[in-house]
Parts: structure tokens; sequence; C-alpha cells
């Protein structure tokens, strides 16, 4: 569990501190997108690969040597001074990272007894949904504090411990090396290339607008081509990489609909929160993770009740409960005003950590209650894969909105402000005054000043009004995800895990 939140927490831990790592390593706000990208590259790669690794090289070795490798590169990142070397460096922190999210996952339904298992659901929702929520806040105090290179070095200390109590704990396996001749090789290179350019189609895609780039539309046609195959690879192999036909099964294939949906609202409202508050409200990344704060650290109080009610009420219940709570949160940031910052987002965060407190575990619940322990880590390596891949659509189709329905408030409201209004004409000479009091001595300077600011205060409300769309956006896809939670059937009581088949 420890392995799986600092691997999702180093998704989120550079968001806020983003302009000073390129400032740092002399890049660009336009390539700089790129040290978040490379890192989840890495990550959604290796994720459906993890449970091959682990039959090939025993789940001991595997998640030993990634976790130390892990933590080798995090600290790497923080000596680089170039974007190649950045770029590198943090795609291969995330691979060896990403291994660590499913197999947590798998541990539950493996080690653990049936009664303990929404324990440890519960504590692989903590990692899932606080640590993206509490990443920003530790990534802006650090980066404020002590410098940007040391968000970097947070993955060290609980990695040691990790590995140090998992290499006493874990039963030694033998390696079964024969099956790397057994591999679905076919299968892992169409679909190392089309993730690889799918996430970078839809990490780009905005800044690049999308397919107006060579770049993005060659990237999508790789992408498709490769995923095409991919998928009908994995359906007639003998022994595929990926068990797709698992998604027939009526819960684990709804679940995985639903985790998609969740993984565009949890990384696409993480995404949103510090875009809004640093590109509206000014705040810088300290402030920012001060916000995002109070979205998981009620979860710490929250979640450990989570297994008592799951033992006490359906699954589906408490999932949709959640849900819809996390819907309701994104539903309240719809009427946003130029006034609207750290204090109004106070109550819907703790609305929104509530929701999330109750969702990922029952989720978790319901998605695995009717796997097969045999089949327990590859429906963990599926998944979390696609609930990654939520979040990267998300993100992407998130931050595409707000610059459409920026652009369209922006020409709504422009159609009222001109010369031609009273209050117009008025607000200008009024601006222009203030100028000139405040050292713009000559009055036509002065007046360009008054309609140059009016400008921004229209693109700024336009701006306010974009990420409120947004927010609706997102609390329409969690209702989806209700609706889709609806659909399952009971799971087995007691949590998860394998009874039926």
């Amino acid at each position: 569990m420890i392995g799986a939140f600092m691997a999702i927490l180093n998704i989120q831990i550079t968001n806020a501190s983003l302009l000073d790592i390129e400032g740092g390593i002399g890049t660009g706000v336009d390539n700089g997108s790129w040290i978040s990208t490379s890192y989840l590259i890495g990550e959604i790669i290796v994720i459906p690969l993890t449970d091959y690794l682990s039959r090939v090289f025993s789940f001991r070795n595997v998640i030993l040597v990634h976790a130390t490798l892990f933590a080798i590169f995090s600290v790497a990142c923080a000596f680089t001074s170039d974007l190649p070397s950045m770029i590198a460096m943090r795609g291969l922190q995330g691979f060896f990272g990403g291994v660590l999210i499913p197999m947590a996952f798998t541990l539950v339904f493996t080690k653990l007894p049936k009664a303990q298992q929404p324990i440890g659901l519960a504590m692989f929702s903590l990692a899932v949904t606080f640590a993206p929520a509490i990443g920003p806040t530790i990534g802006g105090y650090l980066t404020e504090n002590y410098g940007w290179q040391t968000i970097f070095f947070v993955n060290v200390l609980p990695t040691a411990v990790m590995v140090t109590l998992l290499y006493f704990t874990l039963d030694r396996q033998p390696m079964q090396l024969k099956l790397l001749r057994e591999g679905d090789w076919l299968g892992i290179a169409t679909m190392a290339i089309g993730l690889s350019a799918l996430q970078s189609v839809l990490e780009e895609g905005n800044k690049d607008d999308w397919f107006g780039s060579p770049f993005i539309v060659r990237l999508a046609i790789i992408a498709a081509i490769s995923l095409s195959l991919f998928v009908g690879i994995e359906l007639t192999v003998e022994k595929p990489l990926l068990k797709l036909r698992l998604l027939t099964q009526r819960n684990f294939g709804i679940g995985t609909v639903a985790a998609v949906f969740i993984g565009f609202a949890l990384f696409g409202s993480v995404y949103l929160l510090p875009a809004y508050l640093g590109q509206v409200q000014r705040y810088n990344a300290e402030q920012i993770g001060a916000v995002l704060a109070w979205t998981g650290l009620p979860q710490l109080l929250l979640i450990p009740l989570v297994p008592k009610l799951m033992q006490r009420f359906d699954a589906r219940l408490i999932a949709v409960t959640g849900a819809l709570l996390f819907a309701l949160s994104a539903f309240m940031n719809t009427t946003m005003s130029l006034d609207y910052a750290g204090d109004q987002f106070w109550v819907p965060n703790i609305v929104r950590a509530v929701g999330q407190a109750l969702l990922l575990a029952p989720l978790s619940s319901i998605s695995l209650g009717s796997v097969a322990p045999q089949d327990a880590a590859a429906a963990s390596g599926i998944s979390n894969m696609m609930r990654n891949l939520g979040g990267a659509i998300g993100t992407a189709v998130l931050a595409t909105i707000v610059v459409k329905r920026e652009q369209f408030h922006s020409n709504i409201i422009g159609q009222s402000v001109h010369l031609g209004r009273e209050e117009v004409r008025a607000r200008i000479a009024q601006m222009t005054d203030y100028f000139i009091a405040h050292g713009v001595p000559d009055p036509t300077n002065a007046r360009q000043q008054a309609i140059i600011a009016l400008g921004n205060a229209v693109k700024r409300q336009a701006l306010v009004l974009g990420f409120s769309d947004t927010f609706a956006i997102i609390g329409i896809v969690l209702v989806l995800a209700a609706i889709a939670l609806m659909l399952t059937r009971k799971a087995a009581s007691g949590g998860a895990g394998g009874g039926a088949h």
C-alpha cells in the first residue's frame, strides 16, 4: 500500500510545481507538460504488464526490484539539468513505480483472508484517492520552501521502509523464465506503442490544437492501429497478455466502465482545481496545495470506517452514494464568480472527500467479487490501467473544454462590452483616471491601458465561466458512473475476491 500510494502520489506531485521545474531545467511551458506525460506513459505501459512480469520473475522479485529502481530514478530526476534527461528519468520512474499499484491490489485478493479484504480495499482506496489530492499539497510546500528538487526525494524513505519489510515477509518463489518463450510479445509491442501514442495524444492534443497538428494526427493513427491490433491479438492468442474476456463478466465489465468514469472525475478534478486557482486567482504552489488538502485530509478519517459500512450495507449502495456525493461537489462549483477562491472551495472539497472515501473500496469489491482468485492479478491490471486511462482522457477533455468554453463566453460577454454603451465608456473613463493617478501621465496611453485592463477583465470572467462549465461535465460523468454501478449484481458479502467463478 505504501508503494501504491507513492506511485500515485508522483503522478500529481509535480502539478503545482511545474513552472518552477520548467525554470530549473531551462524549458518553456509548452514543453514542460512532458514532465507529467512521460511519467504517465511509463506507468500506463507497465500496469498491464505486471501480471506477466510477476509470473516470470516471481511476485517478490518484481516488487522488490521495481520499488528500489523507482526510488533511484526518483532521485535521478532531482539531478537533471535539461528536458530530455528529465523526460527519460520521469518515464523510467513511472515504469518502475507503476507495478506497485496493481501489485498492492493483487495482494488484497491473494494474501488477505476474505474477512479482511474490505480493510485492504479501504487502504488501497486511500492510496488511490488521497494520494492525488495530497500530491500538489506536498509538492507545493516543498517547492516554495526548499526548492523543486526536494519533491523527488520524498519517495526514498517510504520506499526503503517498504522494501525492507517486504524483503523479510514476502514468500520466496522460483522464477519461471521458460514463460519468456511463451510471452505474448506481439501483444506487448502493440500495447506499448498504442498506449504511448494515445497517452501522448491526450496529454499534448490541447496544446497542439488537436487534429490541426500533423504530429497529433500521426500519433492518433498509430494509437488507433496499434490498439486495434492489440485487442485482436488478445482475443485470439492462446496465452494473452491481458485476459480481455474477463470484461464479459457482468460485474467486472460494468465495474471497469465505472472505473473509467471515476478516473475521469478523480484526475480531472485534481487538474482543474490547481489550474483555476493558478490562472484565475493567481495562487502560488503552496496556496494551491493548502486548498487541495481539504479534499485529502478528511479521507484519512473516513476511509477506515468504510469496511464497517461494507459489512452492514450493500457495496453497491455505498458506491452509488459516494459517486453521487462526488457529483454533488462538482455541481456546487458550477456557479463560480470572480470572488470564488480558496474559502469558497472548502465545503465542496469536504463533500468531495466524503464521496471519494465511500467510492473506491466498494467499487473494487463489486468489480472483483466474481473474479476467480487465479485471475485476480490480471483483473487488477485491467482495472487499474483503465482507471488511469480514464484519468488521462478526463484531463485532456477538460483542458480542451476550459479553452473552448472560455472562448465562447468571451464572445458572448464581448458582444455587450462595446463603446456604444454608456456604462462601458464610463468604466473606461474611470479606469483611465486611475492609471493617470498611478503614474501614467499620457492620457492617450492611460486610456489604452484602461481598454486593455477591461479586455483582461472580460477574459478573466469568461475563464471563470469556462471552469464552471467543466465542473458540470465532471458531475455528469459521475452520475453516469452511479448509473453504471446500479446495473451490477450484488457483490459477495465481506468484500471481494474470488468467491464466485
